[in-house]
């Protein structure tokens, strides 16, 4: 099996795509998400593997957008919890660092942590391509942050693991597929999108349709649509119950809208 993801060998879409398919998956690094939705789409790997969202910085707008123009089917998902850690050289003690690389993203998120300690902060491209870096160029005096994966296939120490500020912030990804329609046994969550006109209340009677079915809506996110200026796509998960208290809602829904397409039913996620 092969899977894209979006980053470098022992990035966070790595450690997913190993917990989801198993560690002996082959995993396909790509540049862009936008890459990732092509190569399933043109059938180069059996999977993509594509972050949407974060639990402290919102959502990833433009990733909604490749979704919606791929219109690939979302097979899967899984949240997890984003452990940043300090990666050096075996043999470098916490007093030979001068200089921390990373992503910037990454260097932020454990702002409390390096402020007072005076080191130079370098933004990178990636926070495993800083560890890959590191360990091939032999970098005695500079330290990385990245996944424990990351220090894994690369030889690093993890001199302080955790040094991430907040301890709860999760990324949601979505594992992504060509379409086929199937609805794994077990499905309990759907993604979708809801266009609307532009008449007074309409996204409201949409929504009603939930109001009694037993359905829960986890999420309304809504992104332009490029080609009609000021109008909305609505991307909204559903949680459920049954699969046919699903079916039904969506029929009603499907009447009230302009139009509802349905990215993917699937299990519910678990956090890793």
């Amino acid at each position: 099996m092969r899977v894209a993801i979006q980053g470098y060998e022992g990035c966070f879409h790595q450690i997913v795509a190993r917990h989801y398919f198993g560690n002996e998956v082959e995993t396909v690094p790509c540049a862009t998400f936008r890459e990732v939705a092509h190569k399933v789409e043109r059938g180069e790997v059996d999977y993509g593997v594509m972050a949407i969202e974060n639990s402290i910085a919102g959502s990833i707008i433009a990733n909604y957008s490749i979704l919606q123009n791929s219109r690939l089917q979302v097979a899967g998902e899984a949240y997890l919890l984003i452990r940043q850690n300090l990666l050096v050289l075996p043999g470098t003690e916490m007093e030979d660092i001068r200089e921390v690389h990373s992503h910037p993203m990454a260097l932020l998120q454990c702002v409390d942590y390096l402020d007072p300690r005076g080191w130079k902060l370098v933004e990178t491209e990636d926070t495993a391509l800083s560890a890959r870096i590191i360990a091939e160029k032999g970098l005695k005096n500079v330290a990385g942050i990245a996944s424990t994966l990351a220090a894994e296939l690369f030889g690093l120490k993890v001199i302080a693991p955790d040094i991430h500020t907040i301890k709860n912030n999760y990324t949601r990804f979505m594992i992504l597929k060509q379409t086929d329609h199937l609805v794994p046994e077990g499905a309990d969550k759907a993604s979708l999108y809801i266009k609307t006109d532009h008449r007074r209340g309409s996204l409201l009677r949409v929504l009603r349709q939930m109001e009694d079915s037993g359905i829960n809506m986890s999420k309304l996110q809504s992104y332009p649509i490029p080609s009609e200026p000021w109008h909305y796509l609505f991307h909204t998960d559903m949680e459920f119950d049954s699969l046919g208290d699903f079916n039904y809602t969506l029929e009603k829904m499907r009447r009230a809208a302009e139009e509802v397409y349905v990215y993917g039913v699937y299990k519910k996620g678990e956090n890793i």
